[in-house]
């Protein structure tokens, strides 16, 4: 298992952004979605895809073989997103597609640690980290809505600064893999490995969904995965710095996020 360091990239910005083999993008608004190296397959057909994934898988296949389904079922149309809390998904499929699109949601509000995550994922993996901006930079959004809108309206900054960028992004794909794990949230205790996602109308899979935090953290020092530094300091549930505090042990490992509000989730997920 390795520290990331702490970034010194100004947020939201890919100039002078560390290259690794496969290098680092950076995707903004209508800029997002990617166009597909093939076309991309009907609603119909993607569903049936899905249906026979989660036959094929079960509940529990291990990680390795569900994302060895994914490579024959997704061809250079498969996405990772991953909020940079560890590096554990893009290490696990990477090793199946070298060079795979890593989706990461660059809202210009997360932790340095964070970021220093990043920068070290697309130094040293073989992967393709794909920065995934806002249409409004944060002055823009200011400007239109108020200052700090994350305090007064979470969920609104979630949707400008998450969901609708994901939603472009995730356009250009068949289907996306994330780390939610069943043991993340009381919402999450029924992920499917696979299923297709109603949301961005594509197939989702979720390689590490019975995996436990243990589980995690030992893949990740078996094999040297690089994993951010808060993870340690008391944060199981890494978001956007101003809606995340420490937990106290034996809380809810999300419930550092969003305090004082009614919400458990940014939306990406739903």
């Amino acid at each position: 298992m390795t520290t990331a360091p702490t970034s010194t990239t100004s947020a939201g910005s890919a100039a002078g952004a560390p290259v690794g083999r496969f290098g680092r993008l950076t995707a903004r608004g209508a800029n997002a979605a990617r166009s597909p190296r093939a076309p991309r397959r009907g609603e119909d057909e993607l569903r049936a895809l899905a249906a026979a994934g989660a036959a094929e898988l079960g509940d529990d296949a291990p990680a390795e073989e569900v994302v060895a389904w994914a490579a024959r079922a997704f061809p250079g149309s498969l996405a990772v997103a991953c909020s940079m809390a560890d590096a554990v998904l893009p290490h696990v499929v990477a090793a199946l597609i070298p060079g795979v699109d890593v989706l990461f949601l660059e809202t210009g509000y997360h932790f340095a640690e964070t970021e220093g995550t990043r920068d070290a994922v697309a130094e040293t993996m073989d992967v393709t980290v794909v920065d995934v901006l806002p249409e409004l930079t944060i002055a823009e959004q200011d400007e239109r809505y108020g200052e700090a809108l994350h305090s007064r309206d979470p969920s609104r900054c979630c949707a400008l600064r998450k969901v609708a960028p994901l939603a472009r992004a995730l356009s250009g794909y068949e289907a996306w893999a994330t780390g939610v794990r069943r043991e993340d949230a009381i919402t999450r205790v029924s992920t499917p490995l696979v299923g297709f996602d109603e949301t961005h109308r594509i197939v989702k899979i979720n390689p590490l969904a019975a995996w436990s935090l243990d589980e995690l953290l030992a893949y990740a020092s078996e094999h040297g995965v690089i994993v951010n530094p808060l993870l340690a300091d008391g944060y199981p549930s890494i978001g956007c710095e101003p809606c995340t505090a420490r937990v106290a042990p034996g809380q809810d490992p999300r419930s550092g996020r969003w305090a004082g509000f009614a919400k458990t989730e940014c939306g990406i997920h739903l």
